[in-house]
């Protein structure tokens, strides 16, 4: 029998480092899209909002096929390749995207077109990184230790955001957006060598050769609370990317209505509030971990859905997004969206039994590439003929609609969680 592996401090601090440079790869690439589209692409305004949501939704609809399997199969072979090829893989193409208008005037093909199979191939390289992180957690921690890590983890995962909007974001003013597109493959290589030299295999290897649909399926039927950690993915994970996209896409299109003001300064506004959003994450993130440790995970998926829910509506009586007033909503989405990081997950991970725990991830995973699609898909119709803050309210109304829910499993109460494997999973 294999030995058991040993954590160590030095494989947590590991953790935490990579998953704040995988938070700043995403990231990165989210917030150059609209300048990029705008200042190098000449996507006009009354396109924005589809064409930055489309290319989103194509690339979670390609995560929504992958990331279940590359789940199962970190069951079957371990986390650490998947993550390791997923950043090499990411690091590569990454150098495509801001090269996409020189490439379009050599080879005779739309620009746009291969700034779109950029993309692509990036987000098939982060579909194999972002899930195994979130089980590699849960491979590092016991049910007691998990809220204390996973809020960790959620640290830096805002840490890695918020470095994007407040420092990075203001690179294009002195270098241009394409040099800053640069240095998302610098951080995806980077962390690939860190993963292969300083991370360590724990998984216990599932001998199944198929994906365990029906344990999956029999968990999330049986347990409400995994239910709900399912339903806050799908409503609450796509809210940083809604504020990424859509808020900074209101920015540098309003831009044009403020004299003086062009898109880098637009985008640099834009990148303070959001960057605000990150600092509030920040700060709030020790008292969630507090919070779940005394009130329980089902409390804290309810009160960071409100929260969220609150701030996202708030927007929506925003007129001018340059105002100071912009911060206000956005001090209740940043701490709504704390709780949101790491409560759903750890219910998610709580409720999972050990040998399928990439599996029952990869579900989780699913939900919220599902929620993405969704909310994006709505979100870009809605920005273009309806109002820049529209994609906001319904994603408020949405969060608000899943607080709902979490009551009523706070009402029916939490089951203990069963250690001993399910065995008696048939339909």
């Amino acid at each position: 029998m294999r030995p058991t592996p040993i954590i160590l401090e030095r494989h947590h601090n590991t953790l935490y480092l990579i998953v704040a440079l995988t938070m700043v790869f995403m990231t990165l690439v989210l917030a150059t899209q609209p300048l990029y589209l705008r200042n190098v692409l000449q996507i006009g305004r009354e396109n924005a909002g589809f064409v930055n949501a489309n290319i989103q939704v194509i690339t979670e609809v390609l995560d929504l096929v992958l990331v279940g399997y590359l789940g199962y199969l970190s069951d079957r072979f371990g986390r650490i390749p998947i993550i390791f090829w997923g950043f090499v893989a990411a690091g590569v193409t990454a150098l495509l995207a801001p090269m996409s208008g020189w490439l379009g005037v050599i080879l005779g093909i739309d620009a746009l077109a291969i700034y779109y199979l950029a993309r692509i191939l990036m987000s098939l390289g982060t579909a194999a990184v972002w899930p195994q992180l979130s089980t590699l957690t849960g491979d590092y921690t016991t049910k007691e230790s998990r809220p204390v890590l996973l809020s960790k983890v959620a640290f830096m995962m805002a840490f890695g955001a918020t470095l994007v909007y407040a420092v990075l974001m203001q690179l294009p003013n002195y270098v241009g957006v394409e040099w800053v597109m640069v240095l998302p493959a610098v951080v995806a290589l980077l962390s690939a060598w860190l993963v292969r030299h300083f991370l360590l295999e724990t998984s216990t290897k599932l001998e199944s050769s198929t994906f365990p649909l029906r344990r999956v399926v029999y968990l999330v039927r049986k347990r409400s609370a995994l239910q709900l950690s399912f339903l806050a993915a799908f409503t609450s994970r796509n809210d940083m990317v809604l504020i990424g996209l859509f808020l900074m896409t209101w920015f540098i299109y309003f831009g044009d209505l403020v004299p003086g003001v062009d898109h880098n300064q637009a985008a640099a506004r834009a990148g303070f509030v959001i960057g605000f959003i990150g600092v509030t994450i920040l700060l709030s993130i020790p008292f969630w971990g507090w919070f779940i440790r005394y009130y329980g995970r089902v409390e804290a998926v309810v009160l960071g859905l409100l929260l969220s829910g609150v701030g996202f509506l708030g927007f929506g009586l925003i007129i001018n997004p340059m105002t100071w007033w912009s911060l206000l909503p956005a001090l209740f989405v940043g701490l709504g969206q704390a709780g949101c990081l790491v409560a759903p997950q750890i219910l998610a991970l709580d409720n999972a039994e050990p040998e399928i725990r990439g599996s029952i991830m990869g579900a989780f995973n699913t939900a919220g590439c599902i929620g993405i699609i969704v909310f994006l898909q709505i979100g870009g119709f809605l920005f273009d003929y309806i109002s820049p803050t529209a994609p906001l309210l319904f994603t408020g109304f949405a969060n608000l609609l899943i607080m709902f829910y979490g009551l009523a499993v706070k009402r029916w109460g939490e089951q203990p969680f069963e250690e001993e494997p399910i065995v008696d999973y048939e339909p």
